[in-house]
């Protein structure tokens, strides 16, 4: 499971962020064998598949995307998507900054 149920509650409805000029990354989303990567800011407390975040891939970009879409990704060596485990809620601006 992508995002386990015992955090769903700690992270923000879609849109809850709206105006937020640094709003927070709560889980980290990667493939291990790619440079793929998404923060998830906002989860769909509805349908509990949208995200609102960060991705960082081919560009680095705020955007939408599906938990469905993500379980469906394999990467070079055939790897799924997983969640860091070790990663702590952060700043959106930490992100950024320290991926330049």
């Amino acid at each position: 499971m992508l995002i386990p149920f015992s955090l769903r509650d700690s992270i923000p409805a879609l849109y809850e962020t709206d105006g937020q000029s640094d709003p927070v990354c709560h889980i980290k989303l990667f493939t291990p064998d790619t440079n793929w990567t998404w923060y998830v800011i906002e989860f769909s407390k509805a349908n509990k598949d949208i995200c609102y975040g960060y991705v960082q891939g081919l560009e680095n970009e705020l955007g939408y995307f599906s938990l469905n879409e993500l379980r469906s990704i394999r990467g070079a060596l055939g790897l799924k998507v997983e969640r860091d485990v070790f990663f702590k809620p952060t700043p959106l601006s930490q992100i950024k900054k320290s991926h330049k």
